[in-house]
C-alpha cells in the first residue's frame, strides 16, 4: 500500500494522481482534513492533468508497513514523525523543502530518500489547483526503483534519477531558497523581486551559492541567477503565500538552516541574515 502523508497542495495532487492511476493509496491527514476529504473527496484542477474529484481512502495515521510519500511542510515534520516511526514504513520518499529533514528522518530509523519536486500547486477554496504544465520529480539514484518512485511515474509524474541525495536536495534548495526569500521579502512575484534591489538579489544568490558549494555541491552564482531569471516573472513562492497569510511558514527550512550552515562553514552571509530576519519579524 502507498500512503501520502500530507495531502495538501503537492501531496493532494500526487495522491489524486495515484488514485486515478489505480494504485492502492491512502491520504493521511489531520482529523479535520480527513473528515473533509471523506465528505467531499479531493478536487483537482490541473493545466496538465485535467479536472476531476478523487474519492480516495483517508486515514489519520499511516498504515503499518506502507510505502510513504511524505509531503508535509517542514514545520509539520515534528507532528507526524512519531506516527511514522510507529508505522514502520517500507520506504519514505520525502518531498520536504530544505535539507535538514532527511537527517532527522534517518536518525529516527526510517528508510528515507530525500527527493525534490518542481510543481506549481496550491489550495484554492478546498481544491488543489495545479498550474504551469509541469510536475517534475527528481530522486536519488538509489531510490530510482522504489515502489513510490515507480508508482508516481506510472501516475504521470515526470521522474528522473539525479545523483546522490545531497545533490538532489541541494540542486533544489540552492534555487528555491533565494526565490522564496526574495518573493517573501518584497511580497512580489519573482520577476519584480529580482529587480527591486538588484545588488541585494545578486548578493543573496552569491551567498547561497557559497553555502551550497561548501556543502559539497559546487554552485556558480551566475548559473543560479540565470535559473531564477528563467522562471515565469509572475511566479510566487509558497513561503510568500504563507508569510502574507501570517504563517505558519517554512522560514527556518528555507532560511534559518542556511544561516546555521553558513556559520558552520565560516561563511559571511549579511544579505541572507537580513532577509531571514525581516521575514521572521513579519511572522511574529
Amino acid at each position: 500500500m502507498l500512503a501520502v502523508v500530507g495531502p495538501g497542495a503537492v501531496g493532494g495532487l500526487l495522491a489524486a494522481l495515484l488514485h486515478r492511476a489505480g494504485e492502492d493509496v491512502v491520504a493521511v491527514a489531520r482529523p479535520a482534513t480527513a473528515q473533509r476529504l471523506l465528505a467531499d473527496g479531493l478536487h483537482v484542477r490541473s493545466e496538465l492533468y485535467g479536472e476531476w474529484t478523487a474519492h480516495l481512502p483517508v486515514a489519520t495515521e499511516a498504515p503499518d508497513g506502507a510505502a510513504v510519500v511524505l509531503a508535509v511542510k517542514a514545520y509539520a515534520l515534528p507532528h507526524v514523525l512519531p506516527d511514522l516511526v510507529t508505522a514502520r514504513p517500507a520506504e519514505v520518499l520525502a518531498l520536504l523543502n530544505g535539507t535538514a529533514h532527511a537527517e532527522t528522518l534517518r536518525r529516527a530509523g526510517l528508510p528515507v530518500a530525500g527527493a525534490s519536486i518542481q510543481v506549481e500547486s496550491m489550495r484554492e477554496g478546498g481544491a488543489v489547483v495545479h498550474r504551469g504544465g509541469f510536475c517534475n520529480l527528481t530522486v536519488p539514484d538509489d531510490a530510482a526503483s522504489w515502489r513510490t518512485t515507480r508508482a508516481l511515474e506510472g501516475a504521470g509524474v515526470a521522474v528522473r534519477a539525479g545523483g546522490t541525495e545531497t545533490e538532489v536536495l541541494w540542486r533544489k534548495y540552492a534555487f528555491l531558497a533565494p526565490m522564496a526569500l526574495l518573493t517573501s521579502w518584497t511580497d512580489a512575484p519573482i520577476g519584480p523581486a529580482l529587480e527591486r534591489e538588484p545588488a541585494l538579489a545578486a548578493g543573496l544568490v552569491a551567498e547561497v551559492a557559497a553555502v551550497a558549494t561548501a556543502e559539497g555541491v559546487p554552485t556558480e552564482p551566475a548559473g543560479l541567477d540565470r535559473a531564477l531569471r528563467r522562471l515565469p516573472e509572475t511566479m510566487r513562492s509558497s513561503l510568500q503565500h504563507d508569510v502574507h497569510a501570517g504563517g505558519p511558514a517554512e522560514i527556518e527550512a528555507l532560511g534559518g538552516d542556511l544561516l546555521r550552515l553558513a556559520e558552520r562553514h565560516g561563511i559571511d552571509v549579511p544579505v541572507l541574515a537580513r532577509l531571514v530576519g525581516d521575514v521572521r519579524g513579519r511572522l511574529r
